[in-house]
């Protein structure tokens, strides 16, 4: 077949995209194994998270996703390796509420949440549970506030950390209620709970599964959960929205990250992939029985919910005067 020589370079072009075409196919999956990060060690929430989606997704995409615990900082010790990773498609990250839009307005980092990392898909979320110890006589949260407000500076609250989603909850509650509790960080759930059931400290913005164990055995009082809604493994709790607080909400949540410069298409197709298994009735049900709910989105869902989170806690931060301790 002849071809006009102004069309040449056109027909070429079509020729090579033609045979690049099917390489990119082949791009996903990865031709290298597959790496889910968590910044946090195994045994807890997020690892739970990760460990049951991982599954799922290794057998949709037919290639093992491994999970890779990466405790340390909060969770920023696994965040910036991810930043830092080769952007092809092979590494996620199971990211969460502190290192993503939390610790940047405490702290410097050496990663840009909005940069650095590119949004796949939410992944779950869960309420955090104020418990007391018995000895403060309070069983409900308008008691606990009155306390609080007639010993200003004397009760105060556990977090697993400076800069956690507990401690935020904690200040945020102080900002809404008007009172001024006590900021006690600690290097995670399992110090913080100790102390908690010690009387050491007076209450905990806690994981549900850290605490209820404790609450049903007598030892802890539940006040409030924190998301706006009750919990359906919760029913007898009420929120801190339903208790006088409208609108009250700080939940903890996990969503799935990449490499900021992994190209748009394996992003997309990452976000199908986990989206899928979010919705498998199978996980569903497995994620349900850790207290976990399933909070899929599209990526850009993701990026907007991510930067509204970043903007309340930042307006916190600073009118509270935080910093990291």
């Amino acid at each position: 077949m002849n071809i006009h020589p102004l069309l040449r370079p056109l027909a070429l072009a079509a020729c090579t995209l033609a045979l690049v075409a099917p390489v990119k196919a082949q791009d996903f999956p990865p031709k290298k194994p597959v790496t889910l990060v968590v910044g946090f060690a195994a045994g807890g929430a997020a690892d739970a998270a990760a460990r049951l989606i991982a599954k799922k997704l290794g057998e949709n995409i037919g290639q093992q996703v491994v999970v890779d615990n990466k405790g340390g900082a909060g969770g920023n010790i696994a965040h910036q390796f991810v930043a830092n990773a080769v952007p092809d498609g092979s590494v996620l990250l199971l990211g969460s509420i502190g290192p993503l839009t939390i610790a940047p307005h405490l702290m410097k980092l050496p990663y840009d949440p909005f940069k650095d990392l590119a949004a796949v898909s939410g992944g779950v979320n869960f309420p955090n549970v104020l418990v007391v110890h018995k000895a403060t006589g309070v069983k409900t949260l308008a008691e606990f506030v009155q306390l609080s407000k007639k010993n200003p500076g004397s009760v105060d609250f556990a977090s697993t950390g400076a800069g956690s989603a507990s401690h935020l909850a904690g200040e945020l509650f102080n900002q809404r209620a008007g009172i001024d509790m006590v900021h006690v960080p600690y290097k995670g759930g399992a110090p913080a709970l100790q102390d908690l059931l010690g009387e050491r400290v007076a209450s905990y913005f806690s994981a549900p599964p850290t605490a209820m164990p404790h609450v049903e055995a007598g030892r802890l009082v539940p006040l409030a959960t924190t998301g706006l809604t009750r919990p359906a493994y919760l029913p007898g709790i009420p929120t801190v929205a339903e208790s006088g607080f409208p609108g009250f909400e700080a939940l903890n949540w996990y969503a799935f990250v990449a490499p900021g410069k992994t190209p748009a298409a394996l992003l997309d197709r990452w976000n199908r992939e986990i989206v899928a298994v979010l919705n498998d009735p199978v996980v569903k049900e497995a994620l349900d029985k850790h207290g976990l709910t399933p909070q899929p989105t599209t990526r850009a869902e993701l990026t907007a919910f991510m930067k509204k989170e970043s903007a309340q806690w930042a307006a916190i931060i600073k009118e509270r005067k935080l910093t990291a301790e």
